[in-house]
């Protein structure tokens, strides 16, 4: 009798232990793998670099997107990280961060300083508001940002990024632009036609700009309308001023033309030194020898 009940037992827990492996969990254990990993894909499916117009949206009627950007903002993709600017409606948001209000007071928080942008209404009328640049760990995907306004208290808020588009410009950026091999241009010294954009629009810098040729290398003389910018930053590596008195000039590399060349620019006009960043596009079709 002892005996039969063990062999019951034994055909039992043989039963349930193949009961387990049999091919129909296994094929629905690879299911969920698969979806697990295609979900993982979805949030690392990152545009290509490149520079894009895309949706932001926010749990606030206080904290959004200035009125004249549509709801829009500027979605720059570099080597793989996302980052958004986007211009909000006045200058009462004195500072952001990324993530919750209770880490934005911890020590080492990176806080997100404001730059001063320039937006034009529907009626033609021009106001100066605050924007950020802000990193973006996933598209459409709600993601924790902390706000700080004059009263001095940090808010939580929710914001999600989605529907990012080439910007106008984007095309020619993806082409890779026009090089001074392309244009055949030989060593020595020429002028080109030079446009700024960014900040708060009131900056400017000298066109057309002194461009110089040399050891395959092209090196731009910028001339700026200001005497308040003591440095650049081009790829990552700072230049300094060349100069000592009048408006300040830097000499910086330049790649390619006909493309958008993203800098920095440091400026000492506020109360305290300030990055703001910009773009600078040369046009390779007003190319001239220098005289």
């Amino acid at each position: 009798m002892k005996r039969k009940l063990c062999l019951v037992i034994c055909a039992l827990s043989v039963s349930v232990f193949l009961g387990s492996y049999s091919p129909v969990m296994a094929q629905e254990n690879e299911e969920s793998i698969s979806e697990t990993a295609d979900k993982e894909e979805v949030q690392d499916n990152v545009p290509e670099d490149g520079v894009y117009t895309a949706d932001f949206d926010t749990d606030s009627n206080m904290f959004h997107v200035n009125e004249a950007c549509d709801g829009k903002g500027t979605l720059t993709v570099k080597d793989g990280k996302m980052t958004i600017h986007v211009s909000l409606v006045s200058k009462s948001i004195l500072n952001l961060f990324a993530g919750t209000a209770e880490d934005a007071q911890k020590d080492g928080a990176e806080i997100l300083e404001p730059t001063t942008d320039s937006v034009t209404y529907s009626d033609g009328y021009t106001e100066e508001v605050y924007g950020f640049d802000i990193p973006v760990p996933a598209l459409d995907e709600e993601f924790d940002v902390a706000l700080i306004g004059k009263k001095g208290k940090w808010y939580d808020h929710k914001v999600s990024v989605s529907n990012p588009v080439p910007s106008e410009n984007e095309e020619t950026s993806a082409s890779g632009g026009t090089t001074a091999e392309d244009l055949k241009l030989e060593e020595g010294n020429y002028t080109m036609e030079v446009v700024l954009e960014g900040g708060s629009g009131k900056a400017s810098v000298e066109s057309p700009a002194k461009i110089t040729v040399k050891d395959g290398e092209v090196i731009a003389t910028l001339v700026w309308s200001s005497p308040n910018y003591d440095y650049m930053i081009v790829d990552g590596k700072k230049y300094t001023m060349i100069n000592t008195e009048g408006n300040s000039v830097f000499e910086i590399p330049v790649a390619e033309f006909d493309s958008k060349l993203d800098v920095t620019a440091d400026t000492v006009a506020m109360s305290t030194p300030h990055e703001i960043e910009y773009t600078l596009q040369f046009d390779s079709s007003t190319v001239k020898k220098a005289e």
